[in-house]
């Protein structure tokens, strides 16, 4: 199969065609979504491209860091809990009961505390920034997470990275070490 999303508040359409969107909201913002064979997706590629531009993998790589979007391999692991990517207004219904998980999940939701959080990180140098990446608190050379994405954006004039960290850091404007580069931790999505 293959998946066009086009952002927007009216469903697209496709000229000639009986496809049928469904929303979706990826990157943070309501859009719809067009799941089809994947036989059919250089047609469908080509009449969408001739009624607005499109972006490519790496501009929507770039939005969704931007957005603070959470990606499954990157920020989202069978060790990561949905309230620790922020997922908890759109991935968590706290009125269904019995679930796997759920124990953890109220407990987190009841203390408002979780033991590391996806945040946004801005080189304070400057210099790209690289997933894999530990973070350190200063003076105490204590791990404070890690990098999961990175990217430049251009949109924003600067680098720009996701990444995981821990309770006690993960306050905006605190400055952490990437390895030896200064970094500061900031709000999502990136504005």
């Amino acid at each position: 199969f293959s998946l066009f999303h086009i952002t927007g508040a009216a469903p697209p359409s496709l000229p000639n065609d009986a496809a049928e969107w469904r929303r979706g909201k990826r990157f943070g913002i309501a859009g719809w979504d067009l799941l089809i064979e994947e036989a059919e997706h250089d047609r469908v590629l080509q009449l969408r491209a001739a009624l607005e531009p499109l972006c490519d993998a790496d501009g929507a790589e770039r939005w969704r860091i931007e957005q603070g979007i959470p990606r499954w391999g990157r920020e989202l692991t069978d060790q990561i809990i949905p309230v620790e990517a922020n997922l908890a207004d759109d991935a968590i219904d706290y009125a269904k009961g019995c679930y796997i998980g759920q124990e953890t999940i109220s407990r987190m939701k009841m203390s408002g505390q979780t033991n590391k959080r996806l945040c946004g990180l801005v080189p304070l140098d400057g210099s790209p920034l690289t997933p894999g990446t530990r973070l350190l608190a200063p003076n105490e050379a204590r791990d404070a997470g890690w990098i999961t994405s990175a990217t430049r954006s251009e949109r924003l004039g600067k680098e720009i990275a996701l990444g995981y960290v821990k309770r006690g850091f993960n306050q905006a404007g605190t400055k952490l070490f990437a390895e030896h580069q200064p970094v500061e931790v900031v709000e999502l999505p990136f504005s």
